[in-house]
């Protein structure tokens, strides 16, 4: 009978018929092809890269007009050659796919409204108000992308419309699985490159006409307050200069004599102070008649005057990089920024990113700087969010905008740190936008050339200048952590920053906490995108810590998770948290600028678990390291009470990638002095330095041999330190720092570390003002009250 079905177990990978296609490519992404013709598409296109994964085991159940394809993750019903989309009455009929141990089904043209929605193109002329494009990750454990108008990438590197058009589109049906489902998007789309390493250093930009002798006093101040930077970018005015009638002609590939006579000899300046330099450019215009060596150009491109800019032509693409970019390149720039955005073909950013990325990889590490191209993004580092608007509103959109695009498995994005133009320059917005970029993906100051925007650090009052300082210092350190957290992000898939709603889905719509995110494996990062309430001078700051035990990064306090806090945040503090166990490596270099492998090693360790850290490094420029020119080294600390040892070994890559030598300083976080340490290289015990530092216990480790094994052992009873947040004391500090009467805030302070109940301190904090104190000192301490309410809890249950 033609509706008996013949059941199976096999693997096989494709299932076709006269019009139609489906591949299970993974345990968890299905191809699905309609084709009333039969055309069928094996050709990459812009999205996909590698469409040969993994066979994988299936159970088939098929007859001559149905087809059930079925796995623990997905159970597919299709009535064979027939329109995927079916009927207008029956929408759902010839094609559904069923989440296995659930209730959800998927359909072609399924609205998946409970995606968690990824990037959009750019954060320009948003005001903060950011709608997000569609992503991989929903509630409903499933997510379609489709794949049927995108350009078909021949083999001579040329893109190409699709022929005979079709359906051709992308199922993931993972339930809660999503790390799984992005690791197979990557392997669909490419694996995200390594960056170089000095990308993740600062980076310095101003729309401003720097002359050499700018260009080199800028650097100069940099130097003199001690800030280190690793790319300085070069924004228009390299190639504008004037004509006769003293209009500005903006070039694209043109270097302005005016500011540059030698532009090689400012190149080699920058590069002699270990800062890499980059340059903007937008060939939306093409090439024309005045840029150097067009009448060259003419002879690859036959066309009467101005070339346009035709990202489909091949002929064109040669003769853009090989006439324009590549002299660049001999002359020494490490990096081109795609200034570039065309509403009318939006395929054509895609293209130019692709080709750039590309042409950038041919000597040593890729990297390019431009907006978003929608199509595989990641492949292409870094996204570019545009220029933004200086208000509050774009600090307070960042974080969720940028932790959400680890929903279409995308890291790398560059914000302009305290914004580009318009708005009011707020010491305090850029305070706070400086602390969240040494806690982003990418640091790169840019604003316009205005003469009263203010982006060097020493341009505003000490305490700002001390906070830019101290926040670009440990962004530079922080790139030993950062750069093993990329490698992850390039071989595994794993995203530099998560979303802390991947673990807590509820707090998506819980505009309170949804912000934070976390920053690589060990840290977890609560934004303060809120000005402070100014009384206090402090920011009033709600944080929600996952279960476990967290430490503060920068000042050690405890504080136990699966618990709202309510904290106080000076200016230069920053609410940064380490999970228990948590292993950090930084640069303790000296040479300002660096952003090589260093010498100089600390490792900071939290107590309360045991953990491994993988330390990734190579040269960080080339592409040696894809012929295993690395090195990782096992960062493995073995926690138990009142005796913590630290084994760092080399356990994979090549020797001869990082120092034979290292010098080391171990930091052990919250712990006093042990009473007995024993240091081994190998199996010989060698001398050692230790002493405490605040609530930290060092030890300091000289010539260490980075090819062997060196075994550190502490004991000692309660070496461990329980520096628990400890809200009494904050409130304590706040009164302290308030202008009232002395004596008055005795008065204060007896009623706010008093046992009474909330409500009868509100009534004890009203009283107070038949002795002076004003109304809004009262109504200040009524709003700390009701803030504190929920955080204050039994003694037995924290310490308060």
């Amino acid at each position: 009978m033609d509706d008996e079905k013949k059941v199976s177990n096999n693997n096989l990978t494709s299932f076709t018929g006269k019009t139609y296609r489906i591949t299970i490519l993974t345990e968890r992404l299905i191809r699905f092809e309609y084709n009333k013709d039969g055309y069928f598409i094996d050709d990459l296109t812009q999205l996909v890269q590698n469409r040969t994964i993994n066979s994988t085991l299936v159970d088939v159940e098929e007859s001559d007009i149905s087809l059930k394809i079925s796995n623990k993750y997905f159970v597919i019903n299709y009535i064979k050659e027939k329109n995927f989309q079916g009927s207008k009455l029956v929408p759902t009929s010839n094609l559904k796919v069923e989440v296995v141990n659930t209730d959800k089904v998927w359909y072609y043209n399924h609205p998946e409204i409970r995606n968690y929605g990824g990037a959009n193109i750019s954060l320009d002329d948003t005001d903060g108000k950011v709608k997000l494009n569609k992503g991989l990750y929903s509630s409903d454990g499933f997510a379609s992308i489709n794949d049927s108008n995108s350009l078909i990438l021949n083999q001579d590197k040329t893109f190409s419309e699709r022929k005979n058009k079709g359906i051709d589109i992308y199922l993931l049906v993972y339930r809660k699985d999503f790390g799984l489902a992005l690791k197979d998007y990557f392997q669909l789309t490419g694996f995200p490159p390594l960056l170089p390493r000095y990308a993740l250093g600062n980076w310095w930009s101003r729309n401003i006409e720097y002359t050499e002798e700018d260009l080199k006093k800028i650097l100069s101040k940099f130097k003199k307050n001690d800030i280190p930077l690793s790319v300085w970018l070069l924004d228009k005015p390299w190639r504008q200069r004037k004509d006769n009638k003293d209009s500005i002609i903006t070039s694209t590939y043109n270097w302005n004599k005016d500011l540059y006579k030698e532009p090689k000899n400012i190149i080699d300046f920058i590069h002699g102070c270990g800062i890499k330099i980059g340059l903007n450019i937008n060939p939306i215009d093409g090439i024309d008649i005045s840029e150097p060596n067009f009448d060259e150009a003419l002879q690859y491109i036959n066309i009467n005057g101005k070339i346009p800019f035709m990202p489909y032509d091949l002929k064109f693409i040669e003769t853009y990089f090989n006439i324009y970019i590549n002299p660049l390149k001999n002359m020494g720039i490490d990096l081109f920024w795609l200034d570039y955005y065309d509403l009318a073909d939006p395929n054509k950013l895609s293209i130019l990113n692709h080709y750039h990325y590309l042409n950038s990889s041919l000597d040593k590490r890729g990297i390019i700087l431009s907006r978003n191209g929608m199509i595989a993004s990641h492949r292409y580092p870094i996204c570019y969010s545009g220029n933004m608007d200086i208000n509050w509103n774009i600090l307070q959109s960042q974080p969720f905008y940028t932790s959400s695009s680890a929903n279409i498995g995308l890291s790398w994005w560059s914000h302009d740190i305290g914004g580009y133009n318009k708005g009011i320059e707020d010491e305090e917005l850029y305070q706070r936008s400086v602390e969240l970029g040494c806690f982003s993906p990418i640091f790169r100051f840019h604003s316009d050339g205005g003469r009263f925007y203010k982006r060097e650090p020493w341009r505003w009052n000490v305490g700002t200048t001390f906070i830019a300082q101290k926040y670009m210092q440990l962004r530079h350190r922080l790139i030993p952590y950062l750069y093993s957290e990329s490698y992850k992000y390039h071989k595994i898939g794993v995203p530099i920053i998560q979303p802390i709603y991947y673990n807590f889905p509820y707090l998506f719509d819980d505009t309170l906490y949804r912000n934070q995110y976390y920053f690589g494996s060990e840290l977890h990062i609560a934004p303060i995108i809120n000005k402070k309430e100014p009384i206090i001078k402090r920011t009033i700051h709600k944080v929600y810590l996952p279960e476990g035990i967290w430490y503060d990064f920068l000042n050690g306090k405890k504080f136990v998770g699966g618990k709202n806090y309510v904290s106080f945040y000076r200016d230069d503090e920053y609410p940064v948290f380490a999970k228990a166990g948590a292993i950090i490596p930084l640069s303790n270099d000296k040479e300002l600028n660096k952003t090589n492998v260093p010498t100089n090693i600390e490792i900071q360790i939290f107590p309360g678990k045991s953990n491994i850290y993988y330390l990734y490094e190579d040269d960080g420029i080339s592409n040696k390291y894809k012929d295993g020119f690395y090195i990782i080294t096992a960062l493995d600390y073995n926690y138990r009470v009142s005796n913590h040892t630290l084994i760092i070994r080399p356990i994979e890559g090549k020797t001869g990638i990082i120092p034979s030598k290292r010098n080391y300083l171990i930091r052990f976080r919250n712990t006093r002095k042990a009473d007995e340490v024993i240091v081994y290289l190998d199996q010989n015990k060698i001398d050692y330095t230790s002493f405490e530092d605040g609530n930290d216990f060092i030890i300091e480790l000289k010539d260490i041999t980075t090819t062997g094994q060196l075994t550190i052992n502490c004991k000692g009873e309660d070496i461990e330190i329980d520096a628990a947040i400890l809200l009494n004391e904050e409130m304590l500090h706040i009164i302290s720092d308030l202008q009232v009467l002395t004596d008055l805030k005795e008065e204060i302070a007896k009623v706010i570390l008093s046992d009474l109940p909330i409500s009868k301190k509100r009534i004890a904090i009203k009283r107070l003002k038949n002795k002076g104190l004003e109304e809004r000192f009262i109504k200040l301490f009524l709003r700390l009250l009701e803030y504190v309410k929920d955080t204050i809890k039994a003694k037995d249950e924290r310490q308060i």
